[in-house]
């Protein structure tokens, strides 16, 4: 991952990230402050402050790191064919948020940054997975012109968040005494998007 600024150590750079990492492991953002990071890393809050320019700064590094753990998550899948890509996409999206819940509600929670270079690099991790959903759905369904494609991403991948969000939140409800299961509503989703998608193929 690259420096705050050029002239900004990496080491310190590194130090903070791992604080914050382990920091996020069992606890939410709410209780992390510049000073508490300072002190884990044995240095003055305003060493911080000069290498970041804001907590806030700070955050978003770790909201930058976050997205690139995801992005590789995703890059590991196998992406031979569109179907169980996307199944196992899902998937994998609803473990990394539960497995890593608190980096996740930092993310999701916490305004991403509006300008200037953190910016333009969640935008671009953003904006790559998006297009990966979209070049799969045109591989599956190929009579989807760009802009369905682009719409149908956004619409199957919000639909997949809020499950994943849901399902954090424990806010699914409960069917005969059980609480319903994010996997299975996952698979429900995909299931009737892709066979809409086949049907489309059959009609036209």
């Amino acid at each position: 991952m690259a420096r705050p600024r050029q002239h900004a150590p990496d080491a310190l750079h590194a130090q903070v990230m791992h604080a914050c990492d382990t920091w996020l492991e069992d606890k939410p953002v709410h209780g992390l402050s510049l000073r508490a990071i300072a002190r884990e890393v044995g240095c003055a809050p305003s060493t911080l402050l000069k290498l970041y320019g804001s907590f806030n700064n700070l955050l978003q590094y770790v909201n930058v790191e976050t997205l690139a753990r995801l992005e590789h998550t995703i890059t590991t899948l196998a992406a031979d064919d569109p179907e169980p890509w996307l199944r196992s996409l899902a998937h994998a999206y609803w473990q990394y948020a539960e497995q890593a819940c608190y980096r996740w509600q930092l993310l999701f929670d916490y305004p991403l940054a509006q300008e200037g270079e953190l910016d333009q690099r969640q935008s671009d991790l953003i904006e790559a997975l998006f297009t990966q959903v979209e070049t799969c759905l045109k591989r599956y369904q190929p009579a989807l012109d760009d802009l369905e494609a682009r719409r149908l991403g956004r619409t199957l991948w919000g639909s997949v968040h809020g499950l994943v969000q849901l399902g954090l939140n424990e806010r699914l409800g409960y069917w005969q005494g059980q609480q319903l299961k994010v996997d299975e509503l996952l698979e429900q989703l995909l299931s009737t998007v892709l066979a809409g998608l086949r049907h489309r193929g059959v009609a036209g």
